[in-house]
């Protein structure tokens, strides 16, 4: 009888285990460019958007109800970043952006533009209450603007010179990559 209840215990953890396994690998495109090497050509290949290219104009509907069009941001540099509060690099990512991206650069003729990807206004609102960030923030809840820069994977950056033209795109979040962020933004300001 007991090696009965331990067998079917083994089992029902097994599954547990696989269950949690699959919902891993079916989480909709969060992750960490350094995953696999395979990943990375991948999350290559699925930016529509790349360093060269005119940055599709779109207009975002910000939390506060305003709207941003990236058309008038021109004379400026943009930094637009996809992220989702479910995702953990993406939360990872905003925890610096106030002192790293915001503060260092207010003042200059910058703009952070976080767009979140296919979430609606009270899950934003709610990350927004329970983290105390204050930064505005664009709302895609149908993913309309997502998809004219990639078809999966965040978070994404879009370093966007006074021009409009994508001077970098990133996939994921790792310090590298976000230090990587910094200098392209200086760099870009001092042209």
């Amino acid at each position: 009888m007991a090696t009965k209840k331990s067998n079917k215990s083994l089992w029902v953890m097994l599954a547990l285990i696989a269950a949690i396994i699959a919902v891993i690998l079916l989480l909709p495109s969060c992750g960490n460019r350094n995953a696999k090497k395979g990943a990375e050509t991948d999350a290559e290949s699925t930016t529509l958007v790349k360093a060269g290219d005119t940055a599709p104009d779109f207009t975002v509907e910000m939390v506060d109800g305003s709207s941003v069009t990236l058309g008038d941001l021109k004379g400026k540099v943009v930094l637009l970043n996809f992220w989702a509060t479910w995702c953990p690099p993406c939360r990872q990512e905003l925890t610096r952006v106030q002192t790293d991206i915001i503060d260092r650069f207010a003042g200059k003729e910058f703009v952070f533009l976080p767009v979140s990807r296919g979430e609606k206004r009270e899950a934003v609102e709610a990350f927004r209450e329970k983290t105390g960030y204050a930064f505005p923030m664009g709302l895609d809840p149908a993913r309309t603007v997502y998809d004219r820069y990639a078809s999966n994977y965040i978070p994404r950056n879009f370093v966007i010179d006074r021009k409009g033209k994508v001077v970098l795109a990133t996939v994921g979040y790792d310090e590298h990559e976000f230090e990587e962020l910094i200098r392209t933004i200086e760099k870009t300001l001092e042209n």
